[in-house]
């Protein structure tokens, strides 16, 4: 099975790492970060960089689509190379998905139109955009489509995917072998939780990056 991970310039790393290492445990899976040019992407503060080692065009038909998000979305929602790649991977996946922002780009290629989806809680209104009905969920699942909301909401996507590929038991093993059983220190990991000072900081922050 062969999962694709496209990676940019300006991404948040976790959107793509996170789904990799839940996806790449899956029985005879095989995971790759491909660009529109092979080579390094630097993350949205420019401290990492994820490596491509094939281009779009080495894997126009993967089974799985993982279409990660960060500040370099908005610039590939305009990129017909990049939406011309998605459009033709998803006629022929079995699944394609997003995290975060990435939720954009699937939606820029015409893939969300009528379909409910979900993104970071900042961009979710942009979703109505490309047609598509923004949910405020960690989740979406709209057939072969499934949209995840920020950043870490890609890991619980990933476990619900593997689930759906291998099996429920398969998906707790990986869940078990990564540890995954957060407990977060503060109740501030949601919109509805955060207090209206934090909130703020967040937005600041991302005018600030933009």
């Amino acid at each position: 099975m062969d999962v694709a991970i496209p990676i940019f310039d300006r991404i948040t790393a976790l959107d793509a790492v996170g789904p990799y290492e839940v996806l790449s445990r899956v029985p005879d899976a095989q995971v790759r970060f491909i660009a529109a040019e092979p080579g390094p992407k630097r993350t949205e503060n420019r401290m990492l960089a994820l490596h491509a080692d094939a281009a779009l065009s080495e894997l126009t038909e993967p089974d799985v689509i993982v279409f990660p998000g960060g500040y370099g979305t908005r610039a590939l929602t305009d990129d017909e190379t990049v939406l011309a790649w998605l459009r033709h991977a998803h006629e022929h996946s079995r699944w394609t998905t997003s995290v975060c922002t990435g939720s954009l780009v699937l939606g820029a290629a015409g893939i969300l139109e009528g379909l409910e989806a979900t993104s970071h809680w900042l961009s979710l209104d942009d979703l109505a955009r490309y047609g598509a009905t923004p949910v405020s969920r960690r989740v979406v699942r709209q057939g072969k489509v499934i949209t995840a909301a920020g950043v870490t909401s890609g890991i619980d996507m990933a476990l619900m995917l593997a689930a759906e590929i291998a099996g429920d038991e398969i998906a707790q093993a990986i869940q078990l072998g990564i540890e995954y059983d957060p407990e977060p220190p503060f109740d501030s990991g949601s919109i509805a939780t955060a207090a209206p000072e934090i909130v703020q900081i967040v937005k600041d922050r991302r005018a600030r990056l933009a």
